[in-house]
Formats: C-alpha cells, sequence, structure tokens
C-alpha cells in the first residue's frame, strides 16, 4: 500500500478498506508516513467524511496503537464518563464518587485542562497531597478496594491519537466530526471500557455551539460505541452559560461536595443525577433511569456520596479532611464583585466570557505548559432567567494578582445580558441519544 494512494482514494469522496485504516495509523505511529501526508488524509476526510465503518476501523487502530489496560480483573460491568468540556464542567467530580457509591466501579483516567479552567485531574490536585499519578496496579487494587480511583492518562495511551490531534490542531482540521468521534472514543476503549456515557455540551462555552452539531458527534460517537461493542449513551446538555456557580479548580471542587451531599446548584445536581443514572442502567444495576436516579438521590442523603469521595481522596494520598472542611482548599487573597448595570432580567450569561475571564486569572492554562492557579476563579451569584436590580452582585471574583482580577472584571462584565421581560427557559439537557 502507498499513502499517497489512501489519500486520492479520501479525496475522490471512497471508502477505505480496514487494513487501509490500519496501515495509515501503524505508519504514522512509527513515523514511516510524514506529517504532510497524514494532514492531507486530515483534510480529505474533513470534506469527504468517513462511513461509520471506517471512523469505527479508526477507533479500534488508534486504541491498539498503544497500552491498553485490561479491567477484566474488576468485577461487574466498568461504566466510563467523557464529556466533551465546558465552563464550570465539575461533573466527573460529583458522578465518580456518586456511582460508585451505588456499586459501579469506576477506574477512570482523566486528563489536564486547557482552555476554561483545569481538568479533572488539575482539580482533584487541590486536595493537598492527592496523588494523580499510580501504577497500574495501584489504580486497580483501588478499584477493587473502595471501588473508585481517578488518575491521570497513561502517556502511552493512543499514541497515534496523540499524534494526530496535534497535527490537527495546526491544519485547520479540528472540526472533522469523524476525527473528533474517533479520538474520543478510542480513548475511552484503550482505557478498557465495557459502557460509555458521554455528556456533549452545546452552546457558546462548548466546541459544539449548535445543536445540529451536538447531535452530530453524539451520534457518531454512539455508532462507534455499537460498531465496537461497546454499550453507548450520549447526553446533549446545555453549555450556554456556566455549569453551576463556580468556575475555577478549588471553588469547583468545594460546588462538588456541596452537590455530594446534597446542597448543590440544581442545574448541576440535575446533570449529576442524569447523568449517573444512565450509568446505573448501563451497569445493568438498575431496569430503568427512573430507579437509578432514585438510588442516587438516596445515597446522597445518606451521606455516601461524600464519604466515597474522601475514601478516594485519602486512598491517593490526600487529605480526607479537606472533603469535610472545604475551607481548607486552597484560598485566593484577593476579591471583587461584579454588579448589574440596570434592572431587569438576566437573558444571558456567556460561559465563553466568563471562561475567557477566569483563564484571565490563572484558573486555566492556553498551553499544556502554562501553569494553573489552584484558588482563583469566578463564583456567581444568579444564573440565565433570574430577575435583577441595578447594583446587585452578579459574581465574585477570586484573584491573586490586582491587575489580573481587572482584567477579569471587564471580561466578566460584558458577558452578561437583560431585558426588561423574562428569559425563555432553555433545556438543561436537550436530547439522549441511545443508538
Amino acid at each position: 500500500m502507498r499513502m499517497v494512494d489512501i489519500i486520492a482514494k479520501k479525496r475522490d469522496g471512497h471508502e477505505l478498506s480496514t487494513d487501509e485504516i490500519q496501515f495509515l495509523v501503524r505508519g504514522y505511529t512509527d513515523g514511516s508516513i510524514p506529517d504532510y501526508q497524514m494532514a492531507a488524509w486530515a483534510m480529505a476526510v474533513l470534506l469527504r467524511g468517513m462511513t461509520p465503518r471506517e471512523t469505527g476501523d479508526l477507533t479500534l487502530a488508534m486504541a491498539g496503537s498503544g497500552e491498553q489496560l485490561d479491567l477484566s480483573s474488576l468485577p461487574g460491568i466498568k461504566v466510563d464518563k467523557h464529556s466533551t468540556g465546558g465552563v464550570g464542567d465539575k461533573t466527573t467530580l460529583v458522578v465518580a464518587p456518586l456511582v460508585a457509591a451505588a456499586g459501579i466501579p469506576v477506574a477512570k483516567m482523566s486528563g489536564r485542562g486547557l482552555g476554561y479552567s483545569g481538568g479533572t485531574i488539575d482539580k482533584l490536585e487541590s486536595f493537598s497531597g492527592f496523588q494523580v499519578e499510580r501504577t497500574r496496579e495501584q489504580f486497580l487494587d483501588q478499584v477493587k478496594e473502595i471501588g473508585v480511583s481517578v488518575i491521570g492518562q497513561s502517556g502511552n495511551l493512543t499514541p497515534a491519537d496523540k499524534k494526530l490531534y496535534a497535527l490537527r490542531d495546526v491544519t485547520a482540521t479540528v472540526e472533522a466530526v469523524p476525527l473528533i468521534a474517533s479520538s474520543i472514543m478510542s480513548k475511552k476503549i484503550a482505557a478498557g471500557a465495557d459502557a460509555i456515557l458521554l455528556d456533549v455540551k452545546v452552546g457558546s462555552g462548548a466546541f459544539m455551539k449548535t445543536l445540529e452539531q451536538a447531535e452530530t458527534l453524539a451520534s457518531a460517537m454512539v455508532k462507534i460505541g455499537t460498531q465496537v461493542g461497546r454499550k453507548t449513551i450520549a447526553v446533549i446538555s446545555d453549555m450556554d452559560q456556566p455549569l453551576g456557580f463556580a468556575v475555577g479548580n478549588a471553588l469547583e471542587v468545594q460546588e462538588a461536595i456541596d452537590t455530594l451531599a446534597g446542597r448543590g446548584p440544581r442545574d448541576l445536581t440535575e446533570l449529576a443525577l442524569s447523568i449517573g443514572a444512565h450509568m446505573l442502567v448501563l451497569g445493568e444495576l438498575v431496569k430503568d433511569v427512573e430507579e437509578g436516579r432514585k438510588r442516587l438521590e438516596e445515597i446522597i442523603q445518606r451521606g455516601e456520596a461524600v464519604e466515597k469521595l474522601a475514601q478516594m481522596i485519602e486512598a491517593q494520598g490526600g487529605d480526607k479532611q479537606d472533603v469535610y472542611d472545604p475551607s481548607r482548599l486552597p484560598r485566593a487573597s484577593l476579591t471583587a464583585q461584579v454588579t448589574a448595570t440596570q434592572d431587569g432580567y438576566i437573558t444571558a450569561i456567556d460561559a465563553e466570557k466568563v471562561g475567557h475571564a477566569s483563564v484571565v486569572l490563572g484558573a486555566g492554562r492556553l498551553t499544556k505548559e502554562m501553569p494553573i492557579d489552584l484558588a482563583v476563579g469566578i463564583v456567581l451569584a444568579k444564573k440565565r432567567g433570574e430577575q435583577v436590580r441595578k447594583g446587585d452582585v452578579l459574581a465574585t471574583i477570586y484573584a491573586n494578582d490586582a491587575a489580573l482580577l481587572q482584567q477579569a472584571e471587564v471580561e466578566l462584565a460584558g458577558a452578561y445580558g437583560y431585558s426588561t421581560e423574562p428569559a425563555w427557559s432553555q433545556p438543561l439537557i436537550y436530547k439522549t441519544i441511545l443508538e
């Protein structure tokens, strides 16, 4: 086989064979296929697309390009959860201990965040002493013992995807849905999941800005899961405004703890219960979402969800007292309030602008090498649809640098839209895709 023939075949809109896809993934991973040829192929995919069968073959080839985690020693059906990311999205911090407390083993690898705030791993480092790097044996033993572990992604997991992801970023092919879908699903499959729950975000603070785009991506990933023998469900959820009130690492950790204790924001609680209930169905612990939701609500009421988080923090070297007393988490030295400029109803809170403000403060990173400030961020006081009067506090900014605080104030002030009439209510969950 020759790579130039494969490029031409896809350029002309033809379907690649399984052998051709395996050839290009293998060759790009070992360096025998150069960047410029892979870039040409990625552009052909962006313009011509891929069939579900091609996308499934690409996913399996990338999953098999490096290490694959064997979770067969763990009891039960292993259900993984993935979010396409958004502003204030701390759902994993809630869902992982919650479903583990219900009896679903959660063996999760997560990455560090790029963009609006840290990833799940960054947020967990708000707990003093918490270790995100664990050996495979430590990882599996912890899940066997307490039912849950969240660690950093293995360095040799899906190396083909790492190379292709970096190439897409600099060749204007990031938007190719088959490549996005196979990138996400290859990591989930390599991480050993039996079943996968996908939270696909849509709105100003998400990669997918429209519902049509989000549905296309969600459907593509569910089809991949079905093709490769993994039960997969996708939930499409709102990211036109931040999720919950807190944006920033330690601030989001505290909000996650509050949610596990039954006193969290309504939207975060609702999303966590919905995702968690679907995970219980995928894990065959309950017959339907309604039964799963009821079980999770009971676990929260009994205090078992908070206790499970504390067990995980302690098992990975952290201080579980941080869970029971979140005032021990990192704290910023400066605060400022952003207030309403007029009377009326809040019609919009631009999640992207709130996210940019958090990056200005240092809560997020623009490159993998950038340091992150775990203490800084933003806590909203009002959400979309609420009535306000001029001078009411809309949000509090937490900072460790006065100049950055001033920049964030300007950015955040421009995130709000007002009206004299009540705002139209947008759904939290737009759609659930099962097949």
